[in-house]
Order: C-alpha cells, then structure tokens, then sequence
C-alpha cells in the first residue's frame, strides 16, 4: 500500500506524518505524528506481489500525491515518511548502518552534496531526459543525485497593505525604517533555509561576512520563525512587515491574500528540490527507485507535480525542456540568481547552523 502524510502544504515542513506503513519501519525513531492510508485493488496488490516496497523519505507539498499516482503506474508496493527537511537528515544519519529508506526528496543540494562524500548516495546515474539550462548548472558531476524542480531561496515576501515600496538589496534589511520588522526561518529545520543563509555567506564573500551580516540584521530585531507557515502568519498578523521564506511558499500566499508580493533581491539563491538513492539499498529497491525517478521527471509525474501542491511546492521552474511551470510563477530569466557550490556548503551546514542556533535564535 501507499502510506501518505496528510500535513497542511503550508506548515509541512514543521510537522511530522507517518503513514501506517512506516510506522513499522520507523516507531522507534518518532514520538508524535498522525497516520492514514489508502488501500490498493485485489489486482493491484496481486500485481506487485513479487516486487519489495519502496520507502521514500521526502519534505515535498506533492509527495502524497506523486506516490500515490507511482504506485497506480507501476504496481510497485510504495511507502511514504513525510517529514520536515532537518528531522528526515538526521533520520538518515541515525540509520547509518541500517538504512529503511530507498528515496530521499528534499529540496537543497547542500545536503545531498554532504550525504555523497559520506558515500550514502548512489552515484553514477543520470535519467535520460533533456534538461534545462539551469538545471544543468546543478547537477553533480558524479550523478550522485537529480534535480526535479527550482525554486528560490530566501524571496522577500510583504504585503501591501504595510509596505509600498519594498526593499531593494540585501543592505535595506538592515536600515532603521524595518527594525524589528523582518522574519525568516529556521535553517536547523526548514530544509529551504540553510541554502538561503549559506547562500549570503557565498554572496558576501564567505562564513565570517556571512555571520557579521546575521549578526546585524539579529541587532536591527530580525524574529525566526521555524518554518514557512509559521513565518507568513507573522506577515499576517503584523508582527513583521518582511518575510524572508522560499519562492513557491510567498507566491502560493498571494493566492489567498493578493495583498502578498514577493520580490527576488540581488542575487537570489537558486533552490533545487533534488532526490538521491540509498547507496546501500537491495539492487530490487535500487532499480525500482530508478522507476520513481523517472517516473517524477515523465509527462505523467510532471503533471502531478505541477498540480499535487498547487499554493505551495508546485509553484516551481521544471527542469525538464518544454514543461512550462504555473502561471504565477515568473521568469526564471527575469531572476537574477547565483548557485551555490554544495560540495563546498554542504559539509559547513551542521557548523553553520550550530552558529545560527546559538547566535541569532537564541
């Protein structure tokens, strides 16, 4: 069966849901979550009898829906943990030596970057498929893992009714007129934060000019929130007039307040959604998370991709050459945005936010 987290698409990454079919798997390891699941037909479970079940591990708005819409496709027995970004890292981590997952979906490649010169992923593989421009410019030279969709990291969110005229660079933030009014998530456990923040650090020159910028904007009153939800309800209720959150979250807010803009400050970091393949799972599981792959990056997978989370995670740039995203996203080529080298970032991300946590949280 496929075992599906229900977590509201706007608060996802700060809740946990397990299906019942991870709970077996993962009981241990989790003290709160909710759980439900939708059976398959007599023939579809006929169907996959010989085949073993794949367990995905993922933080995507549309994750219900794609393993659901995989399993119908393939037959293929389908398990889905549905978590945020940081507790899924550290559940990877803890199963080091008895990994339970075959598919790991997240987005930031920082994390994948550290997880490949560790040796968990599997490496040299890369689906057939025509890709973008940019997704070019992310994909690992050792095909260690594959991006499915962009986004951008650390989008400046406000409304109208309290802003008129938005921030126009990153020094802005730092001015008197928004003292106390800025807010941002997180990077310990909103998985799209750490590449924001990794991302200043890249843009200003590196890790100390990263921290005096923090250090600054924390002096000027900057609030953290943990995740996108918790983030925009601090926009809503004015306790902060700017939000610092992922693209597809503050162009999804403006679908229920059209008084929420977004605006992409110089340079915005570009954000891959990416998912890598447990090195040390079964060659059954290996090949069928090969399937799930290319079944995301197919026509079939991209639609469900494209309408699975239509306020949050779907709001994003394909990778894939001749799939177009949803209208309210813009451009990407009216963007300016930089990438980030995540073989250099990766591996600072624990340091980094241990930093963030003790300096600027609390």
């Amino acid at each position: 069966m496929v075992a599906m987290g229900y977590a509201s698409k706007l608060n996802r990454r700060g809740a946990v849901a397990l299906g019942v079919g991870a709970v077996s798997l993962l009981a241990a390891a989790c003290g709160s979550g909710s759980s439900s699941s939708t059976g398959t037909t007599a023939a579809s479970s006929s169907s996959s009898s010989a085949k073993v079940p794949l367990v995905v591990y993922s933080a995507q708005g549309y994750d219900s829906a794609m393993t659901t819409a995989f399993q119908k496709a393939t037959g293929i027995p389908t398990t889905l943990v549905d978590d945020s970004t940081g507790p899924l890292l550290t559940r990877v981590q803890a199963e080091a030596s008895n990994p339970k997952w075959g598919v790991l979906w997240v987005d930031g490649d920082e994390a994948f970057a550290a997880l490949d010169q560790q040796n968990y992923l599997l490496k040299n593989w890369e689906p057939s498929v025509s890709w973008t421009a940019a997704a070019k410019s992310v994909l690992p030279s050792d095909g260690s893992y594959i991006p499915t969709g962009l986004t951008m990291a650390g989008t400046l969110v406000y409304s109208t009714k309290t802003v008129s005229t938005p921030p126009t660079s990153w020094t802005d933030l730092l001015s008197a007129q928004y003292k106390g009014q800025v807010g941002m998530n997180d990077p310990a456990v909103s998985g799209p934060t750490y590449p924001f923040v990794a991302g200043m650090m890249n843009y200003l020159g590196g890790v100390n000019q990263g921290e005096a910028f923090y250090t600054n904007l924390k002096a000027n009153g900057l609030q953290v929130f943990q995740t996108n939800g918790d983030t925009l309800h601090a926009l809503s209720t004015g306790q902060i007039k700017l939000a610092l959150i992922q693209s597809s979250a503050g162009i999804g807010a403006g679908f229920k307040d059209p008084t929420i803009k977004v605006a992409f400050l110089s340079p915005s970091t570009l954000l891959p959604g990416v998912i890598g393949i447990d090195a040390k799972a079964p060659a059954q599981e290996i090949a069928e998370a090969k399937q799930f792959v290319n079944f995301v990056l197919s026509p079939a997978g991209q639609k469900v991709q494209l309408s699975g989370d239509p306020t949050g995670d779907s709001l994003y740039w394909p990778v894939i050459q001749g799939v177009s995203p949803e209208s309210a996203v813009p451009s990407l080529s009216s963007i300016q945005y930089q990438t980030v080298d995540p073989y250099k970032w990766g591996p600072q991300e624990n340091s980094v936010n241990s930093w963030f946590t003790s300096n600027i949280v609390n």
